[in-house]
């Protein structure tokens, strides 16, 4: 019975040592008798028991790893409080073993001595301005001596840059300075564009009451010119009308009639008035002989005129 439960322990230690079951995005290293004999897949492998032994065990995901802060100085000798993530990925188990005696020690000590040397070739404004630069030429210094460590450096990202206190006072009062040079830009071109749109307003304005005044002009011109054309139309046909009736018989006589009446009525208004004197023509015989000459006219008149 005791030899029975010896040979079962025995199995099950011999079981264990021998099967391996590896999970998924893992490497085991199996090294047989001290040397190196094969990297393990994920799944069930076989071990020759206390013959091979897992060495190493390393996972193949993306690991982030946190550089630790520093002081960098840029190459205007500016101190930087710096610090940053690195994101890495072990690409062959072996080498991860026996490349390096502890990887993660050596990749964050190489970013740390890239990181430094990156921003030292830079000025303190460019440092902020171009992140993604330093981020970039870290991850290839890096990247080309973790090949033979068996690791791949995906990216790093600076966290953090912290200039010193005095460095940010004066960037702060030099952004101040900026925005208040560019509220005083906007406001004095406001202004221009106010003046602008007001002198333009005022163009506009005089151009509209001048092109109205010119347009009363030309209206009053019209409308005098066609009350001229129409008196002028009304005097023609009235001359028109005389002519044509002193062509008519007694017209003649007619007109020397009204002639005479007029000349009457305007010597009677003349003796009329008493504050006027009253100049008697030398000739009077004319004078006599219009008259007479009217009342010839007159007496001939009402002799043809037809009794009722």
């Amino acid at each position: 019975m005791e030899i029975a439960l010896l040979l079962l322990v025995i199995a099950v230690i011999f079981v264990t040592r021998s099967i391996k079951v590896v999970p998924q995005q893992h490497a085991w290293v199996i090294e047989r008798l001290g040397k190196y004999h094969g990297t393990l897949t994920p799944g069930l492998n076989i071990l020759v028991p206390f013959v091979d032994k897992v060495a190493y065990k390393h996972v193949l995901k993306e690991i982030p790893l946190d550089i630790a802060s520093q002081v960098c100085i840029t190459r205007d000798n500016t101190q930087l409080q710096v610090d940053g993530i690195l994101y890495f990925q072990v690409t062959d188990a072996m080498r991860a073993s026996y490349g390096s005696s502890n990887y993660i020690v050596a990749i964050s000590q190489l970013a740390q001595t890239s990181l430094r040397s990156v921003i030292g070739k830079l000025e303190l404004d460019k440092t902020f301005e171009e992140r993604d630069i330093i981020n970039a030429q870290v991850v290839t210094a890096i990247d080309e001596a973790a090949l033979n460590w068996g690791v791949k450096v995906l990216r790093y990202e600076i966290k953090d840059l912290t200039p010193p206190k005095e460095i940010l006072h004066a960037m702060q009062a030099q952004i101040t300075a900026e925005r208040e040079k560019r509220a005083l830009i906007a406001a004095s071109e406001g202004r221009r564009q106010e003046q602008i749109n007001i002198a333009t307003g005022e163009r506009e304005a005089f151009i509209a009451r001048s092109e109205g005044e010119k347009q009363a002009v030309i209206n009053k011109a019209q409308g005098e010119a066609a009350s001229i054309t129409a008196v002028a139309n009304a005097t023609a046909e009235a001359i028109e009308r005389i002519a044509s009736a002193i062509r008519q018989p007694g017209g003649e006589q007619a007109v020397q009639l009204k002639v005479a009446e007029k000349a009457v009525e305007a010597y009677g208004r003349v003796a009329a008035d008493a504050t006027t004197t009253l100049i008697i023509p030398g000739n009077m015989s004319e004078v006599s002989t219009l008259i007479s000459t009217a009342m010839k006219m007159v007496q001939t008149a009402s002799l043809q005129t037809p009794k009722p």
